[in-house]
């Protein structure tokens, strides 16, 4: 999934950072303060739901959105209690990429990066 996502998003973002727990995320993000995170909701030692809001606890203009599987309304509601600024089903990926390109700072044309 996180390959289809980096081939998606390629014309959008310069640098990818993945991690596979949101404890990793909360790290990552406090060392490079991306644009965007796009979290998924089951991860290992620290869910989805958790890592966001303790993210937007430390910071408060970070922008979560929660992708994943799971289209049920009480996640739905955790996640926009935690502070994601948005949710999007697996299943429409179309509607991320169509969310990030409206909310995508300009970018200067550099070669894409991964790490």
């Amino acid at each position: 999934m996180r390959r289809l996502l980096k081939s998606m998003l390629a014309g959008l973002a310069d640098e990818f950072y993945e991690c596979a727990d949101g404890a990793d995320v909360r790290a990552a993000y406090a060392c490079h303060q991306p644009d965007v995170v796009l979290m998924d909701i089951r991860m290992g030692r620290v869910d989805g739901i958790t890592a966001t809001q303790q993210i937007r606890a430390a910071h408060p203009s970070a922008r979560v959105i929660i992708v994943t599987d799971y289209d049920q309304p009480d996640l739905r509601e955790a996640a926009r209690e935690a502070g994601a600024c948005g949710y999007v089903v697996k299943d429409n990926l179309l509607e991320l990429v169509e969310r990030l390109k409206d909310e995508a700072p300009p970018r200067s044309p550099s070669p894409n990066k991964s790490k």
